[in-house]
């Protein structure tokens, strides 16, 4: 696999998604989850979503419940926390793991193109994931790294319309 478009994930609602239908678009990949002290960053989220959606601009949320069970809810469970307590409307995905065995394919991708503070591994929740136009990594982020901060690299991934 050589860029985000060779993919396919699980929608929230259990539909199939290719992620080829992000082709010409840049996308933001974040690992959430509903009871962690990053989670007010779906409202950052949601924002970048609601500035740059309309320019090509997508945030791709996947809920993984591997660090401290913070993710413990059903895939309804979860949609519906992100919709009535954030607004959020960027799709999100079925529940994941981003690390170990089980890991999602799409991730494993992303750990092998971006290794982050402590080698591939994923480290907390709100891990973030630049992916440019082509599907190619561009940048990874910390999960402290509020969503705000991003605007300039999403401006400059966007480019030239």
């Amino acid at each position: 696999m050589t860029s985000l478009h060779d993919f396919k994930a699980t929608a929230i609602d259990g539909s199939e998604v290719d992620l080829s239908s992000y082709d010409g678009s840049v996308v933001l990949v974040v690992n959430t989850a509903s009871k962690c002290g990053f989670t007010p960053q779906y409202q950052g989220l949601q924002e970048l979503y609601a500035t740059y959606g309309e320019r090509g601009f997508a945030v791709l949320g996947f809920p993984c419940d591997q660090f401290g069970h913070q993710e413990p809810g059903a895939e309804d469970e979860i949609a519906a926390f992100c919709e009535r307590n954030y607004g959020v409307s960027f799709p999100m995905f079925a529940k994941i793991d981003v690390n170990g065995k089980d890991a999602h394919p799409l991730y494993e991708w992303l750990k092998k193109e971006r290794s982050g503070l402590i080698g591939g591994a994923i480290k907390w929740n709100f891990t973030k994931f630049l992916v440019g136009r082509d599907g190619a990594v561009v940048e990874r982020y910390a999960p402290t790294t509020e969503p705000a901060k991003l605007a300039g690299d999403i401006e400059q991934a966007l480019g030239a319309e």
